[in-house]
């Protein structure tokens, strides 16, 4: 195995090479990106208004592209050149940080200076000092284009008031209405990006499609705020200047307020079940309901006709493409090889995967089971490590709702079901990971929390027996409301494996049953291993674009795009411009809408569809697995807890826990309860602690 990681890890030249050629790429995204910012902060200003108007006649007005060749110059086209090109750089970083040059070489000096400190803020939870600078600075971005598009608008006020026949007064009603509206589309031009959860957009910044869930909810509630406000303020308007007819309009080739009023219908419908207490407490409805964003959309585009719609394009369309591919993996049936039954309810599926599926330490899946719903998909965490496991993939269930209990009660009945069809999308996780840059660890989980901090120690595991590596110290704090859940820690060491793996390594263990103030009279059950029949239909866990995703991944998103552009080029050359002429007063722009909208969906079929068929992998023969089942089903894993310091009746002092610490960096990692992720930032917080490194590992939606 060792000379097999020294034959694959680049030589010192085409290591140092391969970083140059990063930071040259990694320099011209950022110089795209400001200028698309910019291109943003100057959209409501009257000298950009010139500009564009400028561009779209002398250079873009053709009879190919017509008048929305200028919006996918400007709007569209930046932020998907960033998107591929940032695909490139990250299939660097993925030969760059192969297991010799990362785990080995991973220096304390490597830690970056400007460390966030985490603050707790109310309604937007725990944020380090860069998000909330970056959200004061959005915010700021917003009211300033809400007074530079007002300021430009309130100087046409007079025309506007003798050709429409109103008041000074409702003309400006009517314009502050219409601002709200574009403000908000500006808020939407980015929502898309932090759902995206293959993309290479959120990475070049060093974040992972869970950890940016909280910027999606600010945007989304931002822009349902002003949408809404829109929308009210347009319906005033209407009255108070007795348009009743106009609530009813569908303008054939100008603003159709019908579907203006449906698309904010459907995103109100939405944006309710999105609070805490109907998400936690009927998560289907909230689940369900989401999937009015299609509708939502749908009409967005027919109420602004498909030019104005390209602004808001680029986080759509890749968007998009990720949720195709994840739905051509989806349609794959997963190997499910066995599962251990936890006391008090709680599981670990072991699946079968293809060595060259490798993801990193605290990724997750998401995971359907047909025989329970067809169309519910959950999120739960990896708790095994490619490295140590290569042709394995656990995760740990909680029973903690309807559909947890479901599967639970399915396996841990007297008569388990032999075969389960399972279905997956994923592995999504960070680009890579930097734990094993600090002197100690400190990880504190509550309940099913531990789950991401198994997947370290495993990797830690791996690091110390395999690349005999020295790893960081790790100290594990675990609470748990009953003696029952210390079974839990019986999941650290792999299926396979041994107590002595954990003793290659400086580890200690914490661990608090805070229900109960005693250990309990009766043993607690050991835990129960199901092993599943194997079926022909069903594959092992493969990489949905193969070893070189990201490569693949860009070359859809570049190859699809074009695509769209010749098809869009043809349709308007041939079709529309013989009509219209480039007036845009004559082809409805419904019907261009959905003819556009018809020819991305085309585009990005044929071109994801032939990537994913290009990169789908043999499965193994039934023979081969059938004796691989049988080989492992002699190694049943043995009861870990004795490692652990258990203390009952109480909760872990924190504050004091972390305080102690002297070591030169130390790592927190959190993941439980939200009040356990408030105590331990607010530690972290402290003046005192400026040795403390945190990171919240929260997965909750």
């Amino acid at each position: 195995m060792d000379w097999l990681l020294v034959k694959r890890s680049p030589s010192s030249h085409s290591h140092g090479r391969i970083r140059i050629i990063r930071e040259a790429i990694l320099t011209l995204i950022m110089a795209v990106f400001l200028g698309y910012l910019i291109v943003w902060i100057m959209t409501g200003t009257k000298m950009f208004r010139i500009w564009f108007a400028k561009l779209r006649a002398n250079h873009t007005n053709s009879s190919y592209f017509g008048s929305q060749g200028a919006t996918i110059l400007v709007y569209t086209l930046p932020m998907l050149f960033m998107a591929v090109v940032g695909c490139v750089y990250l299939h660097l970083g993925k030969k760059l940080s192969s297991i010799s040059m990362e785990r080995v070489n991973g220096r304390k000096n490597q830690i970056p200076l400007l460390k966030p400190r985490p603050m707790i803020i109310k309604g937007l939870g725990v944020v380090s000092g860069t998000e909330l600078a970056m959200f004061i600075m959005f915010i700021a971005l917003l009211i300033w284009s809400f007074s530079t598009n007002l300021h430009l608008y309130f100087s046409f006020t007079a025309e506007r008031a003798v050709e429409k026949g109103d008041k000074i007064w409702e003309v400006k009603l009517d314009r502050v209405g219409l601002v709200l509206g574009i403000v908000g589309n500006l808020c939407l031009a980015f929502i898309f990006f932090p759902v995206t959860r293959s993309s290479s957009v959120m990475p070049l910044f060093g974040l992972t499609s869970e950890g940016s869930i909280k910027y999606h909810i600010w945007l989304g509630h931002i822009t349902m705020v002003l949408f809404t406000a829109h929308g009210v303020v347009c319906i005033v308007y209407w009255i108070i200047t007795k348009r009743y007819s106009e609530m009813l309009d569908w303008a054939s080739t100008g603003v159709a307020n019908v579907a203006g009023e449906l698309s904010l219908l459907f995103g109100l419908f939405l944006w309710v079940t999105t609070h805490p207490r109907i998400r936690k407490n009927m998560f289907e409805l909230f689940f369900y309901t989401h999937y009015l964003f299609i509708l939502f959309m749908l009409f967005y585009i027919f109420h602004l006709g498909i030019t104005f719609a390209y602004t808001v394009l680029p986080g759509f369309y890749l968007f998009a493409i990720d949720r195709y591919l994840r739905f051509l993996q989806s349609r794959q049936r997963v190997r499910l090889d066995s599962a251990r039954v936890l006391p008090f309810e709680t599981l670990e599926l072991n699946f079968s995967k293809t060595q060259d599926l490798s993801y990193t330490p605290t990724s997750m899946i998401f995971l359907n089971v047909p025989s329970i719903s067809k169309l519910q998909w959950h999120p739960f965490t990896i708790s095994s490590n490619s490295n140590l496991e290569p042709d394995k993939l656990n995760v740990i269930i909680k029973n903690e709702g309807s559909w947890t209990k479901k599967l639970y009660l399915m396996l841990s009945s007297p008569s388990p079901v032999d075969h389960l069809n399972v279905s997956i999308e994923g592995p999504h996780g960070p680009a890579s990971t930097h734990f094993l840059r600090h002197d100690m660890l400190v990880m504190v989980s509550g309940g099913s929390g531990i789950a991401p901090f198994i997947s370290i120690i495993r990797e830690l595991i791996f690091t110390s027996t395999t690349l005999k590596s020295k790893t960081s110290r790790v100290l594990l704090i675990c609470a748990f409301k009953y003696s029952s859940d210390l079974t839990m820690l019986d999941l650290l060491v792999p299926i396979s494996g041994t107590t002595s793996a954990l003793s290659n390594f400086e580890l200690e263990i914490e661990a608090y049953v805070t229900r109960e103030k005693e250990p309990p009279v009766e043993k607690p059950n050991i835990l129960q291993t199901i092993w599943f029949k194997p079926n022909a239909k069903d594959a092992p866990l493969s990489p949905t674009l193969g070893p070189n995703s990201w490569l693949w991944l860009g070359a859809i998103l570049s190859s699809s795009f074009i695509v769209y552009l010749l098809f869009m080029g043809i349709l308007t050359r041939y079709y529309i411009y013989p009509i219209d002429h480039n007036t845009n007063k004559i082809y409805s722009y419904t019907l261009q809408a959905m003819i556009n909208m018809l020819l991305v969906c085309i585009s990005i079929a044929i071109a994801a569809s032939i990537g994913f068929l290009m990169n789908k992998r043999t499965k193994p023969t039934e023979v081969e697995h059938i004796q691989n089942v049988e080989n492992d089903r002699e190694l049943e894993s043995l009861p870990h807890q004795s490692l652990a310091k258990v203390n009952y009746g109480g909760r872990p002092e924190l504050k004091r826990i972390l305080l102690e610490r002297e070591e030169p960096s130390v790592g927190v990692l959190v993941c439980g309860p939200r009040k356990m992720r408030h105590e331990v930032a607010a530690a972290c917080s402290s003046s005192l602690a400026q040795n403390l490194h945190f990171e919240s590992l929260s997965f909750n939606w």
